[in-house]
């Protein structure tokens, strides 16, 4: 999907720019702020200057005068890509969106559809300054002085991401995205959020495909809380250690940070007993973020959407979910138990309604798609925005002290009473695939 740079040439040219890890971009016209970068409409990415739009076709370059950081502007009919090589990190984003002449409407998400800013409208001659918080990360498993180790062993599907590349992607997306400035900054402070977990967790880059992963990021305070999703289709708590997915975490991890656990979905099907392989990894893992002085929580997996006959979730999981609430009782660890939620979440939709949060559609629904879509364990973006809720419903409602980080996104959120779908927003990126993520 995305052949329009190799991963290759990106990792070789990306240490060439790897002192580089502050940006200040001017969108528009050949007007310029005082020290940024200009950007207009033909600004294509370019290995040498490092950063640029994935594809200008559509792009438009407005001119209002005054102000030249607010008074012009990048804007297209269709979503737009802009990249920047910029070494693994947390990063402060600054944006100015909006016009001075009249109205905007976008929806700002990173990497592989990273929920950041959902549908932020400006009035007529308004521009508005926002920030977002983004974690960027590559393959490569590093000592504390910057020695290579190790690498993270990838997928052939993951080198399509637009993560683990050496580059920050951002992706305007909406009815009228209209954006005046992009400033880059590096955020050493943040408490970082590391996901583990499989595809109900994942970054899914394709439409229609989505996680809670992915959308957990829109909940936070930005500056002060970061989400580093590292989550991959497929994989079981021995194979993210096999892949050496957690290794990589272990390097990065510090003191306040947090680990989310969610595994069972794979680990079910992969021929391992609870006692012999997945009590004793998660135990090993709880113990390990203790010692490195981060915070592990977690989270049961959610329920699959199989009714029976009196519209009752049936446990497809066997005794995963129950093992994790053992474990946490045990070791006393913090408990999200979207297990329990999403039974709620789901019986409240009903066997019919809940397949509008899974990936149900009819032919040709999406290009390339001759025979429609059935998936009872992979959601859609709604049923991941409502799923993410959950998790956060969880935090606040349990009083943890990520409660604090919670943004004022987040409205008290009812798994009886589901979101209207009629009133959810999510403008469609230009990634799509057929072909469902790996596990089940």
């Amino acid at each position: 999907m995305r052949n329009w740079i190799s991963f290759l040439t990106v990792f070789l040219c990306s240490t060439l720019f790897a002192q580089h890890t502050n940006f200040k971009f001017d969108f528009g016209g050949k007007r310029v702020g005082k020290g940024f970068i200009q950007i207009d409409s033909i600004s294509k990415f370019d290995k040498k200057t490092g950063y640029g739009f994935m594809d200008i076709s559509g792009l438009k370059s407005v001119d209002n005068g005054g102000n030249a950081l607010t008074g012009d502007f990048i804007t297209s009919d269709k979503p737009f890509y802009f990249s920047v090589i910029i070494p693994e990190g947390n990063y402060d984003i600054t944006l100015n969106l909006g016009d001075s002449k009249g109205i905007s409407e976008a929806t700002v998400r990173v990497e592989n559809r990273r929920l950041m800013l959902n549908d932020v409208k400006t009035k007529q001659g308004e521009v508005l300054e926002k920030q977002i918080t983004v974690h960027v990360k590559d393959s490569i498993i590093r000592n504390q002085d910057g020695t290579q180790i190790g690498i993270v062993k990838l997928k052939p599907r993951e080198r399509k991401y637009l993560h683990w590349d050496n580059l920050l992607t951002i992706e305007f997306n909406g009815k009228a995205p209209k954006v005046c400035s992009v400033i880059i900054q590096p955020n050493t402070k943040a408490k970082t959020i590391y996901l583990t977990g499989d595809s109900t967790v994942v970054d899914a880059q394709y439409e229609p495909w989505a996680s809670w992963g992915q959308m957990l990021p829109y909940f936070f305070v930005p500056n002060e809380v970061v989400i580093a999703n590292y989550a991959e289709s497929g994989e079981t708590l021995k194979a993210f250690e096999d892949r050496h997915r957690i290794d990589k975490i272990w390097k990065k991890i510090k003191p306040g940070d947090y680990l989310f656990i969610q595994f069972g979905h794979n680990d079910q099907k992969s021929g391992y007993s609870i006692k012999s392989g997945y009590r004793k990894r998660l135990k090993e893992w709880i113990l390990k973020a203790r010692e490195l002085g981060a915070i592990p929580v977690l989270v049961t997996s959610m329920n699959r959407r199989i009714f029976d006959e009196n519209n009752k979730i049936v446990n497809t999981l066997d005794d995963f979910p129950d093992a994790v609430r053992e474990i946490a009782k045990e070791e006393k660890a913090d408990l999200i138990d979207l297990n329990a939620m999403s039974k709620t979440l789901f019986e409240a939709m009903g066997p019919e309604e809940a397949k509008k949060a899974f990936v149900y559609y009819p032919a040709n629904s999406y290009v390339n798609q001759p025979t429609a879509l059935a998936d009872d364990t992979h959601f859609n973006t709604y049923g991941a925005y409502e799923l993410a809720k959950c998790v956060v419903k969880s935090i606040v409602d349990q009083n943890l002290p990520l409660k604090n980080y919670i943004s004022k996104n987040y409205k008290n959120f009812d798994p009886n009473k589901p979101d209207d779908i009629k009133k959810f927003r999510w403008p469609e990126s230009i990634f799509m695939e057929t072909l469902k993520p790996d596990g089940d």
